[in-house]
C-alpha cells in the first residue's frame, strides 16, 4: 500500500519540501508519495484524524501551523518541547507524535558553511526560527538575542541565552544568524550588524539576501538556508522510513 506524506501550511505553494522528498523516495525506490495541502486550522485537525486512521504516514508542518500542530499531536517528543513547536508529525501506534526536526536543520547548515564551533553567536529574532537555532546552539556557544521587541526576549533567556542585546547592535566577532524574514522581498539587516561579525548565517532560502551578499564580499563563513531545510528534511525522511536519504540527492532536486 502506498504510504501518503504531506507539508501542511498555509501558503503552502511555494514549499521545496515536495521535490526534496520525491526526489529521495525514487532513490531509494519506496512505495510512497509527498504533496503540499494548504490548510486552515480546521483542516489541520481534519488531517491529524486522517493521520490516526491510516490515511497518512505522517506530515511536515509549516507556517503558521507549527504551535498548533504541537497541541494536535497525542506526545511531544524532546525536540518539540525544547522549542515550544512541531514541524513533523509521525504516526505511532494509532497516535500522533510531534517532533520538530528544525535544531537538525541549523546543526546541518551550521557545519556545511563551516562556522565556528564555538565562540559567541547573536540571533535576530523572537520566532520558532530563533528557538530551533538557541536550542541546537546554545551549548556550544555564547548565545546573545536581538529583535525589534524587546519584550519578546525574557523567555530566550530562560531558555539558555546568555541575554540580549539592542536591535542593530553589534557583539564582536560573533556569527550573525538571521532568524527573521528580512532579506525575503530585499529588506537589508540593520546598518553595521555585519561590521564586526565572524560569519552568518541566512536562514531565508528563498532568494540570495542582501545580507548574505555582505556576508560573502567580507569573505565570512556563510551558512545557507537552503542547508538548514536539506538538513530538516533528512530528519524527517529517517523518523518515518528509518532510512537514510541521501544528501546529493535532496540536494540536486532543488536545482533547475
Amino acid at each position: 500500500m502506498t504510504k501518503r506524506l504531506l507539508v501542511l501550511g498555509s501558503p503552502v505553494g511555494h514549499s521545496l519540501s515536495p521535490q526534496i522528498h520525491e526526489a529521495a523516495i525514487r532513490d531509494l525506490g519506496l512505495d510512497a508519495t509527498y504533496e503540499a495541502m494548504e490548510v486552515d486550522a480546521s483542516g489541520m485537525a481534519r488531517v491529524a484524524r486522517e493521520i490516526r486512521r491510516g490515511a497518512f504516514l505522517g506530515a511536515n508542518i509549516t507556517m503558521p501551523h507549527k504551535a498548533l500542530a504541537a497541541e494536535l499531536a497525542d506526545e511531544l517528543d524532546p525536540s518539540a518541547i525544547a522549542v515550544d513547536a512541531v514541524n513533523t508529525w509521525v504516526v505511532q501506534e494509532g497516535g500522533i507524535v510531534g517532533h520538530s526536526t528544525d535544531a537538525d536543520g541549523v546543526a546541518h547548515a551550521w557545519a556545511k558553511g563551516k562556522l565556528p564551533g564555538d565562540g559567541p553567536v547573536v540571533i535576530l529574532g523572537a520566532g520558532g526560527a530563533s528557538r530551533a537555532a538557541l536550542h541546537a546552539l546554545s551549548e556550544t556557544h555564547d548565545v546573545w538575542m536581538s529583535a525589534r521587541r524587546p519584550d519578546a526576549m525574557e523567555a530566550f533567556v530562560f531558555a539558555g541565552a546568555k541575554g540580549f542585546i539592542p536591535w542593530g547592535s553589534t557583539v564582536p566577532s560573533a556569527v550573525v544568524v538571521n532568524a527573521t524574514p528580512l532579506g525575503m522581498a530585499g529588506e537589508p539587516l540593520p546598518e553595521g550588524v555585519l561590521d564586526d561579525a565572524g560569519g552568518y548565517f541566512e536562514m531565508v532560502y528563498s532568494t540570495l539576501t542582501a545580507a548574505e551578499q555582505a556576508a560573502n564580499a567580507r569573505g565570512l563563513p556563510v551558512a545557507k538556508g537552503v542547508d538548514m531545510l536539506v538538513g530538516q528534511a533528512m530528519a524527517s525522511f529517517r523518523l518515518w522510513f528509518g532510512l537514510d536519504p541521501r544528501e546529493n540527492v535532496m540536494v540536486s532536486a532543488l536545482t533547475p
